[in-house]
């Protein structure tokens, strides 16, 4: 069985919610068309092409999967990653910077857009479960539990070729995060930020990795977050009643079971105006 993609996703400059009658909202950005998501019916999972903080960078995109097992995409397509409509029998999406990945039923992998730094070579992976994009790295995890990546492995994000009894994984800028059976957290990757200072961590159920940062939803319901808060997106402390998480570049999303978005971060395009939203939940 597959691990579904969050009902929420979170770019650099924009967010992403799948509602409970399969429709999707989005707030921020939209210079490239990635909020242009009107019109979008049967949707089970969202994903938002995430971006590193830096001044050249910006513009994404974002997909949408389909209960049917197709694939929806806008936004920046200067590298192909929205050339996603002839994709069929996907059960979960992924997007990074500048590419989209699609986990098929059969358990391989699809991919489209950049792959200048491996991040794309993708078509001999089987027995896929779970994937991630980071920015310049992917990210999969094998039903046997354990996990491959390809890509840039500047600071050893794609070292995680040891790490064993996993149920889940999570890719950032230059990070790595593997969720295990007992609820644990491993990490790979770039140590200054502090993004993978997460080896204290307990009774994790659900994990995502922004740029500089990681986050995590625990069994009660609390939300764990660490590494890089120049913005706040780590300021998560009082959330309560939560069940999914999603991080972006800056910024940090989380559902709650009534169905309503808690945001914290970044906010100069309004990505995290999301009060307002409801109906958001995960696939039961």
């Amino acid at each position: 069985m597959s691990v579904q993609p969050p009902p929420v996703a979170a770019g650099q400059r924009h967010s992403v919610g799948r509602r409970h009658d399969g429709t999707v909202v989005a707030i921020g950005d939209d210079s490239s068309g990635e909020c242009r998501v009107q019109g979008w019916a049967d949707v089970v999972g969202v994903a938002a092409g995430n971006v590193h903080t830096a001044t050249n960078t910006g513009r994404s995109h974002t997909v949408g999967l389909r209960a049917d097992g197709t694939v929806l995409a806008t936004g920046w397509n200067g590298d192909g990653q929205c050339d996603v409509a002839a994709w069929e029998d996907v059960v979960t999406v992924a997007a990074g910077w500048r590419r989209t990945l699609g986990l098929r039923a059969d358990g391989t992998v699809l991919a489209a857009g950049r792959g200048n730094e491996g991040q794309c070579a993708v078509a001999e992976w089987r027995d896929v479960i779970a994937i991630s994009c980071g920015d310049w790295h992917s990210v999969a995890l094998r039903a046997a539990g354990t996990a491959v990546a390809v890509g840039n492995n500047r600071r050893g994000q794609c070292s995680i070729g040891e790490w064993r009894d996993l149920v889940d994984v999570a890719a950032g800028y230059l990070h790595t995060l593997g969720l295990t059976g007992d609820g644990r957290v491993l990490s790979a990757g770039e140590v200054a930020t502090g993004a993978c200072h997460v080896e204290a961590w307990q009774g994790v159920v659900g994990l995502a990795a922004g740029s500089y940062h990681s986050v995590a939803v625990t069994s009660s319901g609390r939300v764990l977050a660490t590494g890089q808060n120049t913005h706040g997106q780590c300021e998560v402390r009082p959330w309560r009643d939560v069940v999914a998480v999603a991080a972006g570049s800056t910024h940090t999303l989380a559902v709650r079971s009534d169905g309503t978005v808690l945001s914290t971060g970044y906010n100069a395009h309004k990505q995290c105006d999301v009060s307002t939203w409801r109906g958001i939940e995960p696939l039961r």
